[in-house]
């Protein structure tokens, strides 16, 4: 290994996190865990949940005999996502808090702070995923200034960027999330929990004693409470506790879509909600599209794959929400760096806002957000049937027969 390579730790204050940081002392790395305050809120007692995570984090550091620091990013959250979200919901639209604060934040301020303040030779999180670089590789590299907003860069910049690949773990797999991260973030970052799964972190954890982290998440107890909706205030149902409806039941149980305004949004009983087409069955046709546009695809690599900028189309696979079943795709580059994504068959529920995520096999090629949604499959019908009828019409009436 040479000299001990200084690696920053982002510490959550959860199970993921805290192994991520137990293995990268295992492996004799100089590790400095950082937990990151990106919020201010209070549960219903009046206690502060962020403080409560920033403790359990600690409790790691001091275990792991590690330092430990914090940083609040509270401001930049607020102007660089929170601020952006309430702007899409007032077009009606629904982000995805996750992936911006990966973009704009871990990625970002959390990585400068890790390289340039601390002076780490990488940084690293608890996410269940992998990049194309050997540990060795990310040492080797040194932070540059963000590449030119020109479509295509000189390629001779970075000569092997780094790729980004699911997990071992499929059903914990987080690329979804990391998406929209930079390419100079992305090649000093280290994933410790890439070939794991989480029932195998979960065990490392007990067996470390991080029983704290592992109370958190096996025994939160469901907190019930009601759908408000943000635009009037009125309740639109009840739930039983925020997690449980997530994982809950049917697709389309409830017919107004409910989105958590905060990232984590941990202690808030009553979830507001955006009330969207109340459609006749959760099958309708009008929910049903195949064709959608991005704005300026954020490719990981930063360049288009060589395929897609050779022919100017592509097939691969598609997801715009976090585990739903991949979907073969034919893509379209356009001139300006956006994309046509069509669908090899209509999906429920494309939304505008979500960022439409691309996958080449088991790499993540990037993503972009959707502004712009083909016809519905109900639109689609109802022009079919109106070909028919005017073709119908035309056709001149059939003769009598003689007698």
């Amino acid at each position: 290994m040479g000299y001990i390579r200084h690696v920053v730790c982002a510490m959550s204050g959860g199970v993921d996190s805290s192994v991520a940081a137990l293995l990268l002392k295992r492996r004799g790395y100089s590790v400095t865990g950082v937990f990151m305050k990106n919020w201010d809120s209070l549960d219903e007692t009046g206690v502060c949940t962020t403080e409560k995570d920033c403790e359990d984090a600690y409790r790691v550091c001091r275990t792991l005999d590690i330092p430990f620091h914090q940083v609040s990013y509270v401001k930049e959250y607020w102007h660089e996502v929170f601020s952006k979200l309430l702007k899409e919901y007032e077009r009606g639209r629904t982000p995805n808090p996750d992936i911006l604060c990966n973009k704009h934040i871990k990625f970002n301020h959390f990585h400068k702070y890790a390289v340039n303040t601390l002076g780490a030779d990488a940084m690293a999180t608890g996410h269940y995923a992998m990049t194309s670089q050997e540990d060795e590789e990310v040492f080797q590299q040194t932070s540059t200034a963000p590449p030119s907003s020109t479509l295509f860069r000189d390629r001779f910049e970075i000569r092997n960027p780094a790729r980004l690949y699911k997990g071992a773990d499929l059903l914990k797999d987080q690329t979804f999330f990391l998406s929209q991260i930079p390419q100079d973030a992305l090649r000093q970052t280290l994933f410790p929990l890439a070939g794991l799964t989480k029932d195998f972190v979960k065990k490392m954890a007990a067996e470390a004693g991080f029983h704290h982290v592992l109370k958190k998440k096996e025994y939160l107890e469901p907190k019930p409470g009601n759908f408000v909706s943000i635009e009037d205030g009125t309740v639109k149902g009840t739930h039983k506790g925020m997690l449980v409806h997530l994982d809950a039941g049917p697709e389309g149980e409830n017919r107004w879509a409910a989105r958590p305004l905060v990232c984590g949004g941990q202690g808030h009983r009553h979830w507001r909600c955006v009330c969207g087409e109340n459609a006749p069955t959760t099958n309708h046709p009008a929910l049903f599209r195949d064709t959608v546009r991005t704005d300026r695809f954020h490719w990981v690599t930063f360049d288009p794959p060589p395929e897609l900028v050779k022919t100017q189309m592509m097939d691969c696979h598609f997801r715009f929400i976090h585990q739903m079943p991949l979907t073969p795709c034919t893509v379209t580059l356009n001139m300006n760096g956006s994309v046509w994504i069509t669908l090899s068959q209509p999906v429920r529920a494309l939304t505008p806002g979500q960022f439409a995520v691309l996958y080449k096999g088991d790499e993540c090629l990037g993503s972009g957000k959707i502004v712009q949604l083909g016809p519905s499959e109900y639109t689609l019908q109802r022009g079919r049937e109106r070909l028919v009828a005017a073709a119908q019409h035309k056709e001149p009436a059939t003769p009598e027969p003689a007698g």
